[in-house]
């Protein structure tokens, strides 16, 4: 029985097709890798289709820094197998994967969006900020 709270669902667009990969060259049967999906969805949004973390963790329906962990973890694995030559295999692994029917462009096939988006992020900051309100007046005696 696992402890702590329930792992949130990790969306990914669509599961992969190709669940194996090995390496060809290396005598016997080579050590194997496991790639967990929410891990194989964080480095195809980030490194393969240009999203930065925090859209990718967007798309995922995760935190950013939960995004980030699940990034450098896979990206651990990834190395690792291409290093030492181990076979590559993507699994679901202890997660929950909700599958979303929407395969989100790569940043590059956006084109405009991105000034749209940078131009958004502009007016933002430029938006004026209210003063903040003075905090309430506690009613405590100092002895």
């Amino acid at each position: 029985m696992s402890r702590g709270r329930h792992k949130k669902i990790r969306y990914v667009q669509k599961m992969p097709q190709i669940v194996q990969f090995s390496p060809r060259g290396k005598a016997g049967r080579p050590d194997e890798m496991e790639l967990r999906v929410d891990e194989f969805e964080a480095i195809k949004l980030t490194d393969f289709q240009g999203y930065n973390q925090s859209e990718g963790a967007r798309a995922m329906g995760i935190s950013r820094p939960t995004f980030g962990r699940i990034l450098r973890s896979g990206r651990k694995v990834l190395s690792n197998a291409l290093v030492n030559g181990k076979i590559i295999r993507i699994r679901i692994g202890n997660v929950q994967v909700g599958v979303k029917q929407k395969n989100l462009p790569s940043k590059e096939e956006l084109g405009e969006g991105r000034i749209e988006e940078q131009s958004i992020r502009q007016k933002i900051l430029k938006y004026p900020r209210k003063e903040a309100a003075p905090a309430p007046k506690t009613h405590l005696k100092t002895i």
